[in-house]
């Protein structure tokens, strides 16, 4: 018989007991906490979850800031701003970014090979940020958008401030244009600062400037409901919404001539080639022009891949800036800067007369060196061999120099290195020397500085290579007699709030004193003669004996290929019809005018055109006319150096002379010059 267990109700009650108190101090425990985190959500970080909370209610919309505008020195308008709808997308609040992106492409609104990009420049942008996906809609791409929008989360269309260019291609190569921001320039900027914003600068005065062209975003703050749209009526919530105003960016009055722009882009149309002038007393750049050339409101309202290839792959390039970048032989305007070298150097005896014949006999070289045309020149002193342009005289005058020389004076006169130009893009040229023939070649044969590559250097041609604005600065040294001021193209930054402009000081770069007036006036003389000596048969006298002004200038025909490689020609011209275009040789004209009163200095290259004096001289003589020249065809009177003759309230201070040490010949126009400080000048008050 088994055993009767008997139930033990008191252990029972004990083990219950015990197992209630745990429970129960479990569920204290589990209270304690739940209230200490209670106390911890609704007390101590109360402030921290009340701002989260009002962000899931209000959302920030950045409200970009107007861009500065660009004027000219009579402040018209080269860059405005004008209002557009454009389609932008916050990337949280879309929930399927690439099939977005391609629906938006079946309504027309993107192209499909936009796509790749776009996506990773939204990718680049913080995720709450407002990113512009297209410019520019049209009214009937904002209604077709309008009916369908209901598909599209997180994308809406914003009432923005576009870049519009009213003049079009004018001037495009100063002013540059502004593109889409993309993902490589978000690497370069804080995008914070941009949110909202749709465009960049790219090139020219618009890069160059971007900071203060750019201003500072606002932004307004929204009450939107569960899903993120607007609440039309926010209560008694719109008192805690804030509104932060845009600042706008600041203007900029630029020193260029927009009638003499004008001109030289006249002028150059159907030709390939720069136009570059200055004021040659404070650098002030009057006239930039490079062609072909193309319409920045293509870039400013977001250009299209076709539209973009079709430039790149134009055989002219177009969007190639010449008049920065284009480095050519100089051909023969390099002379009157050579002769200042041998003068200042005491290589040669200015006055001395020189036979020069058919060609130049190197010493210890079988090699002839040619005149042009195989003219004869005769009995020549550095004054005619320069107003006739003799190669020989120049080819023995560079081998007398030697290399050495020449390698260290050409610098002195804004050769070998960037001008300093307030703007970006500026290619150096050449100077080439002993060190660099080193450097540049791999053959150990070709590495030696051989007499012949000092020879044609004389007359511009060979390793050297200068660069139009290079050219131009140049000449503007020549007409100051040794004053170096740094090239400019904004002259004053205006604050759009106040009115108040800042003018900018000129810079002076240098001053050759070690030149003598006697060799200064050598030079200036003999470039006054190209234009007005028919006696010495001067290059350019039949395209300008019969201005209103004295003009020195100096005519340049730059051989691209030998006449061998050109082919037989019956002209046995630089530029004959039988040769093709691409092998002509390039025209080069430089000048300064009035001669002895200097206002404006010239640099044109005509790409092609053979004959300097043909080619390149009528267009200079035009862009001079323009700048000197009233309606009536009469000199203008000087305005001395106040740089505009700007509309009331938009002048800038007239200023007083230079103070350095002056050659006599500088003495003489000393009251000319401006102050050279690279301070700002004080501010002037204009009413905004």
């Amino acid at each position: 018989m088994s055993p009767v267990r008997i139930k033990d109700l008191w252990r029972e009650q004990r083990i219950f007991g015990r197992r209630a108190l745990f429970a129960s101090a479990v569920m204290a425990l589990l209270l304690l906490a739940l209230l200490g985190r209670l106390y911890l959500l609704q007390v101590k970080r109360h402030d921290y979850y009340s701002a989260l909370s009002q962000e899931n209610r209000v959302r920030t919309d950045p409200i970009p800031a107007a861009r500065g505008l660009i004027m000219d020195r009579f402040g018209e308008v080269i860059a405005s701003n004008q209002p557009t709808f454009q389609l932008e997308l916050v990337p949280d609040e879309v929930p399927d970014l690439k099939g977005s992106l391609e629906r938006l492409v079946k309504l027309r609104l993107l192209q499909s090979e936009d796509i790749p990009e776009l996506i990773r420049t939204i990718r680049s942008r913080r995720s709450f940020d407002s990113v512009p996906i297209r410019l520019h809609l049209s009214s009937r791409q904002v209604a077709r958008f309008a009916v369908r929008q209901f598909e599209f989360p997180g994308v809406d269309i914003k009432p923005r401030q576009a870049r519009w260019y009213p003049h079009g291609p004018l001037a495009v190569a100063a002013v540059g244009y502004v593109g889409t921001i993309n993902a490589q320039d978000l690497k370069h900027i804080n995008p914070a600062a941009y949110a909202g914003t749709a465009v960049i600068g790219k090139t020219g005065i618009e890069a160059a400037y971007e900071k203060r062209l750019h201003g500072t975003n606002g932004f307004r703050q929204i009450l939107v409901d569960a899903q993120g749209r607007p609440v039309r009526r926010p209560g008694v919530f719109a008192k805690d919404l804030e509104v932060k105003p845009p600042r706008a960016g600041d203007d900029l009055i630029l020193s260029l001539d927009l009638k003499v722009q004008k001109v030289a882009e006249s002028l150059l149309k159907g030709h390939d080639g720069a136009v570059v002038a200055l004021n040659p007393w404070n650098g002030d750049v009057i006239a930039m022009a490079s062609n072909p050339s193309f319409d920045p409101n293509l870039f400013a309202r977001g250009i299209d891949e076709k539209q973009y290839r079709a430039l790149v792959d134009d055989p002219r390039q177009p969007l190639f800036n010449r008049a920065l970048r284009a480095e050519l032989p100089s051909g023969s305007t390099i002379k009157p800067g050579l002769a200042l070298g041998a003068m200042t150097d005491g290589v040669i005896d200015p006055h001395q007369h020189v036979l020069a014949a058919y060609a130049y006999h190197l010493p210890g070289s079988g090699h002839l060196y040619h005149n042009a045309m195989h003219e004869y020149c005769g009995q020549m002193t550095m004054r005619t061999a320069i107003i006739m342009s003799c190669d020989v005289y120049f080819y023995r005058l560079a081998h007398l120099m030697g290399i050495d020389r020449i390698s260290a004076w050409l610098p002195d006169l804004g050769f070998g290195h960037r001008s300093g130009i307030d703007i970006p893009g500026e290619l150096p040229g050449l100077v080439p020397s002993r060190a660099w023939k080193v450097t540049h070649f791999r053959n150990p044969a070709q590495r030696e500085w051989f007499p012949g590559d000092t020879v044609i250097l004389g007359i511009g041609q060979g390793y050297f290579l200068t660069t139009p604005l290079q050219l131009a600065h140049y000449t503007a040294i020549l007409a100051t007699r040794g004053l170096n001021f740094e090239p400019r193209l904004v002259a004053g930054i205006r604050n759009p709030r106040t009115g108040r402009i800042h003018w900018k000081r000129p810079v002076l770069q240098g001053n050759l004193t070690q030149v003598s007036a006697a060799s200064w006036q050598v030079v200036v003389q003999a470039m006054i003669g190209v234009t007005t000596s028919l006696k010495w048969r001067g290059t350019a006298y039949w395209q300008l004996h019969d201005s209103s002004y004295p003009i020195a200038g100096k005519t340049g025909t730059a051989q691209l290929v030998s006449e061998e490689a050109k082919g037989a020609s019956n002209e046995g011209s630089y530029h004959a019809k039988g040769t093709l275009v691409k092998l002509r040789d390039d025209a080069w004209f430089i000048a300064f005018a009035p001669a002895e009163n200097p206002r404006i200095a010239v640099a044109v290259l005509d790409e092609h055109a053979g004959w300097g004096s043909t080619g390149a001289a009528p267009i200079a003589r035009k862009v001079m006319d323009a700048y000197l020249l009233g309606a009536d065809g009469k000199l203008l009177p000087d305005p001395g150096q106040a740089p505009y003759s700007a509309p009331a309230g938009l002048e800038p201070r007239v200023v007083p002379g230079v103070s350095a040490t002056l050659t006599p010949l500088q003495a003489a126009a000393q009251a000319k010059a401006p102050p050279v400080e690279p301070a700002v000048l004080a501010t002037e008050t204009r009413k905004p």
